[in-house]
């Protein structure tokens, strides 16, 4: 799982950082990618990269305003001509649907693979027993989501050594104990899977929070999270101008993953107004209230690994 920023910046393109999206890798999990927020020239960002938009699988979207949707019609239309011909799942707030289908219609856009648009309130939008991805409202001008994905728990090690002590020849049965399946033998002893397998490897979470001012949704949604993606468009100091944007400082950002127990926290949405120097500047300060803080920049990428035992 690795967790690759197509565009790091608040309100307009810029030379150092695009408008927000970035894109959630899990080609080892499931072969796939997962979006969140579609800015401007997204698809470009892309070509400098590796991703591949057939793998696109699902888009998460967490507000409205036009840094972080306006590239999504562009995106979608190319990707019929990238050998995409699987469906996509569109997540987000009400009117995505509208703005989505009015824009390929308008344009004469025909996709050539199905898309499912699924218009979110707060709760669990999508579990499939591998991924549950759950939304809750932040503050912001408009209804602005943040999404918690949640990796389900996975069987612990095979102990292969103590099976062969108990004369079980490597074969058809390991697979059956590691998957938690009990095995009833020829002479009618049940194996049971818990005394041949290490503890359970705790699945991951990742938290992607959409513009919003510090809010209490925000610490629930970034709590015990492996990583928490929290947007930084004003510096600390600044709270006030920060609130009366509808946005956050460096400060609140680190007081959402301390006050969440959360791991690692990395900053993004940055303004414009911060060149590359004033930058290190707010990754700093944030790191004085909140050391393991990262600063996202177009192109960053973070691996997520499992976490240790």
């Amino acid at each position: 799982m690795e967790l690759l920023f197509l565009g790091t910046g608040a309100g307009i393109p810029a030379k150092l950082r695009n408008v927000t999206s970035m894109a959630l890798k899990l080609l080892e999990e499931r072969g796939s990618v997962w979006l969140f927020d579609c800015g401007e020239a997204t698809q470009h960002q892309i070509l400098h990269t590796s991703l591949k938009p057939r793998r696109i699988e699902k888009i998460f979207i967490t507000h409205l305003h036009g840094d972080h949707i306006y590239g999504l019609p562009g995106l979608l239309s190319s990707r019929s001509f990238q050998g995409g011909e699987s469906e996509v799942e569109v997540f987000g707030p009400k009117g995505i649907g509208l703005y989505l289908k009015t824009s390929l219609s308008i344009s004469g856009s025909y996709l050539k693979y199905p898309i499912k648009i699924t218009e979110v309130e707060e709760g669990i939008v999508f579990d499939d027993g591998q991924f549950r991805v759950e939304a809750l409202l932040l503050d912001h001008g408009i209804p602005s989501y943040g999404y918690r994905i949640t990796e389900a728990d996975r069987p612990g090690t095979l102990l292969a050594g103590k099976l062969e002590e108990a004369g079980i020849p490597p074969g058809p049965i390991y697979k059956k104990i590691k998957s938690g399946e009990k095995v009833t033998l020829a002479d009618g002893s049940v194996l049971d899977p818990a005394a041949f397998l290490g503890p359970r490897q705790k699945g991951r979470i990742v938290s992607i929070l959409g513009d919003t001012r510090y809010c209490e949704n925000a610490i629930e949604l970034a709590r015990d999270a492996d990583l928490v993606v929290h947007e930084a468009t004003f510096a600390a100091g600044e709270e006030e101008m920060a609130h009366e944007y509808f946005h956050s400082t460096t400060s609140q950002a680190a007081d959402v993953a301390i006050n969440g127990g959360a791991k690692r926290l990395c900053l993004t949405h940055i303004s414009s107004r911060y060149d590359r120097l004033a930058s290190k500047a707010l990754l700093e300060e944030a790191r004085r209230f909140f050391a393991n803080t990262e600063l996202a920049e177009d192109f960053k990428e973070i691996a997520i690994p499992m976490p240790q035992p």
